[in-house]
């Protein structure tokens, strides 16, 4: 049952998740981090020890750091961050870096020692990075989340010790709160004015960005391929869109994104479809942001409990999200919505993740699709029943199966994952 105070969780939920950051958010966090040891140092430091986690070392390989001349990887986004970065900008810290600045970046990238070591700890998100200069050593770590800094010294001087759980929701509004029911009666009579400022920022950012994806030569521009080879219809429009914005996010472009579950790329699948469809059905701007919310939200049930990186790709859930919310603006019912959700996560569950770069705007395209072929499904009568597979009785019990594959059944696929893009693809 909806409380007023689930409502008010749900409301938190969504300022905490719906973010302005520029760039695929795991090499952000990174400068970020680095961004924020050369505040502590106080100067340009002569050497650096850069520890990461498996997921984040998969995840900053491929992709482009924006604002960088085109430089991939953890060196490129712990210069942009020391010689460029504004800690206090948080995941915005590379967004107004001038090009003038990337000849120095790529200077301090050649010239300055870095150590990279991919730590064995037990958070799938967690990036240390200790800076020296001269004598004086500055560390700063960041943990679970992409913006929680659990830990700041400069030498001998602690200046933030915060203890680190096991989940990697430290610090946010519990989600346990989330369920399909409940969502559908906030989106139904939630007070937009508490929401509209994020929503419309994600729906005004992430347009912008997937326009840009179509508009130029980004990645392997997956958008534009789907609307010069498909039948120009709704469903490929929608799969294009959320496409687009990853070919050009994936790919370096210096545009922001809001994004959700710590994901641009989950920001732009959970938002650009519903804006299609809202857009080709011509209805009003509120419809348009009260289906956002079943999208943002029924993506974020999934992500709480598969953690915010796995060897589950994200969109997936993204675009599972995206079928729901579809399913609101074209029938509205609980039971279009529930079972579009069942349907589309039983087709496309297990899909990985191998890291940021521009192929995740096809598995985008995969995972929108899977949703509107879940909606199509329920209208024809047809849906997946307990017992086939991982889906079980109940839509958030479902959801909840998610979960443990991801979190329990994919450990040892994120470990061989990684093994192949370290040793093996080069």
């Amino acid at each position: 049952m909806l409380t007023p105070a689930i409502a008010d969780a749900y409301v938190a939920i969504l300022h905490e998740e719906l973010v302005l950051a520029t760039g695929c958010t795991e090499p952000i966090a990174l400068a970020y981090c680095a961004a924020k040891a050369h505040q502590v140092l106080g100067a340009l430091p002569d050497k650096l020890f850069i520890e990461v986690s498996g997921n984040i070392m998969k995840n900053v390989k491929s992709v482009v750091v924006p604002n960088t001349g085109g430089r991939k990887g953890i060196q490129a986004a712990v210069a942009a961050g020391i010689v460029a970065g504004d800690a206090d900008k948080v995941l915005q810290v590379i967004a107004t870096v001038p090009e003038e600045k990337h000849a120095a970046i790529a200077e301090f990238e050649a010239n300055t020692p870095m150590e990279i070591e991919c730590m064995d700890t037990p958070h799938l998100l967690d990036i240390r990075v200790t800076a020296w200069k001269g004598a004086d050593k500055a560390v700063v770590r960041i943990a679970n989340n992409h913006s929680n800094i659990v830990y700041i010294a400069k030498n001998d001087d602690i200046q933030l010790d915060k203890p680190i759980s096991d989940s990697s929701e430290d610090n946010l509004t519990d989600k346990s709160v989330l369920n399909v029911k409940d969502i559908l009666e906030f989106a139904n009579t939630v007070d937009l004015s508490r929401v509209s400022e994020v929503l419309d920022r994600q729906i005004n950012c992430n347009a912008a960005i997937a326009q840009e994806g179509l508009d130029g030569n980004w990645g392997a521009n997956v958008g534009s391929v789907l609307l010069e080879h498909y039948p120009h219809d709704i469903r490929i429009e929608a799969r294009a869109w959320a496409a687009a914005g990853s070919d050009a996010r994936m790919s370096g472009c210096e545009l922001p994104v809001v994004i959700l579950s710590g994901s641009g790329n989950q920001g732009i699948t959970a938002s650009m479809p519903i804006y299609r469809f809202a857009t080709h059905m011509g209805v009003s701007h509120e419809r348009l942001l009260r289906a956002l919310l079943v999208s943002d939200l029924v993506t974020i049930e999934q992500k709480a409990g598969i953690g915010r990186l796995s060897a589950y790709c994200g969109a997936v859930s993204a675009g599972v999200g995206s079928g729901a919310a579809i399913a609101y603006l074209l029938d509205g019912s609980y039971e279009a919505v529930s079972q579009t959700i069942v349907n589309a996560v039983a087709i496309i569950s297990g899909t990985i993740c191998d890291g940021a770069k521009p192929s995740c705007a096809a598995k985008i395209s995969a995972a929108v699709d899977a949703g509107i072929v879940g909606f199509s499904m329920y209208r024809s009568g047809q849906s997946f029943k307990p017992g086939d597979g991982i889906v079980t009785t109940g839509v958030d019990a479902t959801i909840a199966n998610i979960g443990v594959l991801a979190r329990e059944g994919m450990q040892q696929t994120d470990r061989t994952i990684l093994d192949i893009m370290v040793h093996r693809c080069k």
